[in-house]
């Protein structure tokens, strides 16, 4: 009996200042052992509780808040059993300097996905416009976002992007969006016919709502021509472009069966005749 309490008590030295012994390895890998239940219990009762979008960014904190709790229990558990664990950052200062260097990013990726996760600034289905890119939001990861573009193409984007950007949430407050075209026509237009002509053309497309009205807004006066914008309704705003498309193709044609003119830049050049220019 003895001999296994001093086979438990041996001390092995690594290094001048790190001794662990049988024993409090053991009572390490117990204390692993226990916090890997309680984390397993904890998170199967948290999910219970929680509706499914919440129960998806529950299982990406969780991840993250996992990994901590290891970390701190496997310190504090060496701590307790005697051992020297300023001696073992200290050994190995250099090496945890250059690991947390060439992890900065990717710390800095799971700490914002963490933000947006916990204050929701971005939910799965939101469209969302980043760096220029517009999508909409498929995935929500710990490290990364995924959305799918317009031309169906998977955006990959880093989550430290969220915070260090400019973020566009196009449906933050609905799904309800305002779009608005331009067009140009002659100054010899009648602009209550044009007015009344292209209010009824985009209220009779399928996926632009009646309500509120679409409206036509005299913007200025152009070097060639009456600048007007169009500002309609749409629920469907991740098909924007496609009902601009359709919009300029119908106005387009309205304007030709109307004889209204779309003007472009035109020049004038005035030839003079020159005496002293020899015929």
């Amino acid at each position: 009996m003895r001999e296994i309490i001093n086979f438990f008590n041996y001390e092995m030295h690594l290094g001048s200042d790190i001794v662990v012994t049988p024993k409090a390895i053991l009572i390490i890998f117990g204390v692993f052992f226990a916090t890997y239940l309680f984390l397993k219990l904890f998170k199967k009762i948290a999910l219970k509780t929680l509706n499914n979008e919440t129960r998806s960014k529950f299982r990406s904190i969780f991840t993250f808040l996992n990994y901590s709790i290891y970390l701190i229990v496997i310190l504090i558990t060496l701590d307790t059993v005697g051992v020297n664990v300023t001696a073992i950052f200290a050994a190995s200062a250099a090496l945890l300097v250059g690991i947390g260097l060439a992890l900065q990013t990717l710390i800095q990726d799971v700490i914002s996905g963490v933000f947006i996760l916990a204050d929701q600034t971005v939910h799965v289905g939101d469209i969302i416009q980043v760096d220029g890119q517009i999508g909409k939001v498929e995935n929500i990861m710990l490290r990364t976002t995924r959305a799918v573009t317009r031309d169906n193409k998977v955006l990959i984007i880093p989550n430290h992007k969220f915070l260090t950007s400019i973020l566009y949430n196009w449906t933050e407050n609905g799904t309800l969006t305002r779009e608005s075209i331009e067009l140009g026509v002659s100054y010899g237009t009648d602009i209550q016919i044009l007015k009344e002509a292209v209010i009824n053309l985009t209220s009779e497309h399928p996926k632009i709502l009646k309500y509120p009205e679409p409206v036509l807004l005299f913007e200025d006066y152009g070097d060639s021509a009456l600048m007007f914008q169009l500002f309609f309704s749409m629920n469907k705003s991740f098909e924007a472009n496609i009902v601009k498309s359709d919009l300029r193709y119908q106005i387009f044609d309205k304007l030709k069966e109307l004889n209204i003119e779309i003007p472009f830049p035109q020049r004038v050049v005035t030839l003079k005749n020159n005496p002293s220019i020899s015929q």
